[in-house]
C-alpha cells in the first residue's frame, strides 16, 4: 500500500481491508513508519516500540481495529517492559521502564490495533501545549510554527498528519478537546467512569479525567469507545452502559435537538474572533440541520469553577509529586520550574479547602442538570482561539528567578494568594477556559472540527451533553460530519 491510499482510510476502513486480506497489518505498519520518519520535525513520537509492533503484526489480531498502526500518549498508557517517562527528564534520565500494563491498553489490544510508539506530551500533562524540557515542542502538522496543544499533543499532530488514523489520549482539562480544536481533529471526552483507569489507580481526579483517541473520523471514536467502555476491578461505580453499541447508535440521525450556546469567555478573559466565528458558523450549520439554536449559558459562576479546578489540579499535583518523591531518586533538577511552583501552590491546601472544593463540584452538577432540563445540549468554542506559536505560551522570562528565589525560600505560594489568585487562574486558562467546566461536572463533550480559518488554521466547536449520553453527542457529530466533510482537508497538509 502507497501512502496516498493509506491517507484515505480512517482506522476502521484499514482494518477491513486487512480483513479481506487486501493488505497485510505488516504492509499497514510499514506505511506507519514510513510516514512518521517522513514527519519527523513534528517531533510528535518521543518513544519507539518497533520491536514490539513488528512482533505483533505477525499474529493472528481480531477485534474492529486488527491490524491498525496506533500510537499511545506518554502517560499513563503504560506497557509492561517499555519504557514511560510522563513527558519528564526524571523518568528519561531514569530509563523507567512500567511494570504493568494499563487496562485502557488491554482493551485497545483487544480491539487488534498494533502499537509503535509513544507520543509527546508537557510534563505530566498539566500544561495546554506540548513543549516539554524532556523531548521538546511538538510541532502542528497545519504550521509548524505552532503548537499542536496539550497534553495529548503528540497523537494530535500524529493523528493529523496521517501517520495513524487514530491514537490514544486523555483529558483531565481538556487534553483530548484541546489538541482537537488546534489540529482539527475530532475529540471525545467520554462521561465520569467511562473508560478505565485500572491498574494504576480507581479514577483519575475524582473522575474528571478520562482517557479515550483522537480520530478523524467520528465513527472511530465510536468503535473505539465500545471497545473500551465499561468500569473495571478498580472502579469506585458502575456507569450504566449505552442500550446498544455506539457504533449502530451513529446510523441513526440525532433527533430535533434544542442546544444553547455562548461564546463569552467564563472568566472574563479575551475570545478570539476566530472562536467566535467558528460557534456561530456552526450555530449556522446546526440551524440549518433543523436543530434549534439559542444563546444560552447554564448558571454557573465561570470564576468560582476556575478556581475549584485549580485547587483540585494543583492539590492533585501536589500528591502525585509526593509519590514520585518517595519511590524514584530525583531532585527539584529533575522537574521544569513550572512544575515546582505548582507543586508548591498545591501543598498549601488544607484538607478543610479542598473538601470545599470538592463540595462545589455538587453545585456545578446541578446547575448543568438545570441547564439541560431546557435544552439537550451546551455549544460553546473549544479553545480561545486557534493554536499558539511555539513558545508564546510560557511563564515570562523575567518571572523566572523571582519564582526560582521563592521556590528556594519555601514562599512560591505567595503568588497564589490573595488579590493574585485571579489574575493567576485568568493567565493560566485564558488559552483553554472552555474545557474545565465538563470535566468537573464528569459530563461527556466532543470538540468537533468545523472551523479553519484564512490562515488554515482550524478552531474546533465543543459540545457538552448530560451524563452518560455519548450517544447523542456522537449522533450528531455524524450529521455534522455529513453535512460539511472535513476529512479533504487533511489532504492539505504539506509538511
Amino acid at each position: 500500500m502507497q501512502l496516498k491510499e493509506y491517507l484515505q482510510y480512517d482506522g476502521l476502513g484499514l482494518a477491513e481491508l486487512v480483513a479481506k486480506k487486501q493488505v497485510s497489518a505488516k504492509e499497514l505498519l510499514q506505511v506507519a513508519l514510513a510516514r512518521a520518519e517522513q514527519t519527523k520535525t513534528l517531533n510528535c513520537i518521543t518513544i519507539s516500540m518497533q520491536d514490539y509492533a513488528e512482533t505483533r503484526a505477525k499474529t493472528h489480531l481480531t477485534g474492529p481495529f486488527a491490524g491498525v498502526p496506533f500510537l499511545v500518549k506518554d502517560l499513563y498508557q503504560e506497557y509492561e517492559g517499555y519504557p514511560s517517562t510522563y513527558g519528564c527528564k526524571a523518568f528519561k534520565r531514569l530509563g523507567y521502564i512500567a511494570e504493568t500494563t494499563s487496562e485502557i491498553v488491554h482493551r485497545w489490544n483487544n480491539a487488534g490495533i498494533i502499537t509503535f510508539g509513544r507520543t509527546n506530551t508537557p510534563e505530566f500533562g498539566i500544561k495546554g501545549i506540548t513543549e516539554p524540557d524532556a523531548w521538546g515542542t511538538c510541532k502542528n502538522p497545519w504550521n509548524l510554527k505552532h503548537n499542536s496543544g496539550g497534553s495529548s499533543g503528540g497523537s494530535a499532530s500524529a493523528v493529523a498528519a496521517g501517520i495513524v488514523p487514530l491514537a490514544g489520549a486523555s483529558d483531565g482539562g481538556g487534553s483530548i478537546r484541546i489538541p482537537a480544536s488546534y489540529c482539527g481533529l475530532f475529540g471525545l471526552k467520554p462521561s465520569r467512569g467511562r473508560t478505565p483507569w485500572g491498574p494504576h489507580t480507581s479514577e483519575a481526579m475524582h473522575g474528571a479525567a478520562m482517557q479515550h483517541v483522537l480520530t478523524k473520523s467520528v465513527r472511530d471514536s465510536a468503535a473505539m469507545l465500545d471497545a473500551t467502555q465499561g468500569e473495571d476491578a478498580h472502579s469506585l461505580f458502575k456507569i450504566p452502559a449505552p442500550h446498544e453499541s455506539y457504533l449502530k447508535t451513529i446510523q441513526r440521525p440525532p433527533k430535533k435537538l434544542r442546544i444553547g450556546f455562548c461564546i463569552e469567555s467564563p472568566i472574563d478573559t479575551k475570545i478570539s474572533e476566530d472562536a467566535k466565528a467558528a460557534v456561530l458558523h456552526t450555530a449556522k450549520l446546526l440551524t440549518q440541520l433543523g436543530h434549534d439554536v439559542v444563546e444560552a449559558k447554564p448558571a454557573i459562576d465561570g470564576m468560582s469553577l476556575a478556581k475549584d479546578f485549580i485547587v483540585t489540579w494543583f492539590s492533585q499535583f501536589t500528591y502525585a509529586m509526593d509519590q514520585i518523591r518517595k519511590t524514584v531518586k530525583v531532585t527539584d533538577a529533575d522537574f521544569e520550574l513550572d512544575s515546582l511552583a505548582i507543586e508548591a501552590f498545591g501543598a498549601r491546601t488544607t484538607a478543610t479547602q479542598y473538601l470545599h472544593t470538592l463540595e462545589q463540584w455538587g453545585t456545578y452538577v446541578a446547575q448543568m442538570n438545570t441547564f439541560f432540563s431546557q435544552y439537550d445540549l451546551f455549544l460553546l468554542p473549544a479553545t480561545a482561539s486557534v493554536a499558539p506559536k511555539n513558545g508564546e505560551v510560557k511563564t515570562p522570562s523575567w518571572q523566572k528567578p523571582i519564582l526560582k528565589g521563592l521556590l528556594k525560600l519555601g514562599k512560591a505560594h505567595i503568588l497564589a494568594e490573595g488579590k493574585l489568585v485571579e489574575q493567576m487562574i485568568r493567565e493560566n486558562l485564558k488559552w483553554v477556559p472552555f474545557t474545565q467546566l465538563a470535566n468537573i461536572t464528569g459530563l461527556p463533550a466532543m470538540s468537533v472540527p468545523l472551523y479553519w480559518n484564512k490562515a488554515g488554521l482550524p478552531l474546533g466547536s465543543q459540545f457538552i451533553a448530560p451524563f452518560a449520553r455519548e450517544d447523542v453527542l456522537l449522533q450528531l457529530a455524524v450529521q455534522l460530519e455529513q453535512a460539511q466533510p472535513w476529512w479533504w482537508r487533511y489532504q492539505e497538509i504539506k509538511i
